[in-house]
């Protein structure tokens, strides 16, 4: 995925991407309360869907709506229908902090995330729901407040041409602190390299799930953080710590990747434990393949 050429404001929604995810929904597995009750009554509206029935599959239907439980049952196609009952708020919580520059190819993991965040909001609020942002590194440095209106789009694209990585995170911190910011259940999609303390990080997101939020983690790293390729005499440099360590590769790369894993696991292990959605991003896969796989994952499991 290249960096596109675009007016302010534009620059991280990328027009591919949109349409290719535009015909998918977030959904919700729980039940969440909305900022405004019965706004909307119509079928299948994302997090604020209740289910009515089930009829049978006829052609032009969604297939995102098949229930493929019901299939693999029977044998047969069916559709669910639902009915809306409130709106859905989503916050989206990007972390700006330095480790988010890295980046070994054209874009840095910070800019793959803004793009996720933009594509992300834009489709919350193409369906007719809020969604809100905050940037945070080792404090929260904005937030826009959620909205339905598709000015939010524009005003989230807008911030997020602004952030520049700063020194450190903080994430659990701010998990914490949304956790008694949002007084109402909603979405809280989290978007970072998660390179912090597992266990504080981990507490915000018991926090978090005790309020009864629906919490989407998208770890987002490089694909030489996944795969530690690097060879010959490599100076590695801290992008949050001020420490250097030259070395071999090859002599620590056996190391590395058991950490690593040992890592992944911690993390994705207390995800499923507190019924977290885990999405591991490799940001040298293109975005609209990361999102339509998720999003159609999420809806295939209801």
């Amino acid at each position: 995925m290249k960096p596109k050429p675009a007016k302010h404001g534009l620059k991280y929604l990328d027009p591919d991407v949109l349409q290719k995810i535009s015909s998918l929904e977030l959904v919700a597995r729980e039940a969440v309360e909305g900022m405004r009750v019965g706004a909307h009554r119509s079928p299948s509206k994302g997090l604020s869907s209740e289910f009515a029935y089930h009829r049978p599959y006829v052609t032009g239907d969604s297939p995102r709506h098949v229930d493929w439980r019901l299939y693999a049952r029977t044998g047969r196609y069916y559709t669910k229908q639902y009915i809306a009952e409130t709106d859905f708020t989503a916050n989206i919580l990007l972390d700006a902090s330095s480790s988010m520059q890295y980046g070994s190819g054209e874009l840095s993991k910070l800019e793959y995330a803004k793009h996720i965040t933009a594509s992300l909001a834009h489709l919350i609020v193409s369906q007719r729901d809020m969604a809100g942002m905050a940037i945070f590194d080792s404090e929260l440095r904005q937030y826009l407040e959620p909205s339905s209106r598709l000015s939010i789009v524009r005003d989230i694209a807008v911030e997020l041409e602004k952030v520049d990585g700063e020194p450190r995170t903080n994430i659990a911190t701010i998990l914490h602190e949304f956790a008694e910011r949002i007084k109402r259940r909603g979405f809280v999609i989290l978007i970072s390299d998660l390179l912090d303390n597992v266990d504080d990080f981990v507490k915000g997101l018991n926090h978090l799930q005790f309020h009864g939020h629906n919490v989407i983690v998208f770890h987002t790293l490089d694909p030489y953080e996944l795969t530690f390729p690097f060879d010959g005499t490599c100076r590695f440099k801290g992008l949050e710590v001020d420490e250097e360590l030259v070395t071999r590769p090859k002599r620590v790369r056996e190391a590395y990747m058991e950490e690593l894993d040992l890592y992944l696991k911690k993390i994705r292990d207390a995800c499923r434990r507190t019924n977290v959605d885990y999405v591991l991003v490799d940001t040298s896969r293109p975005l609209q393949e990361v999102l339509t796989a998720y999003l159609m994952k999420r809806t295939q499991s209801l």
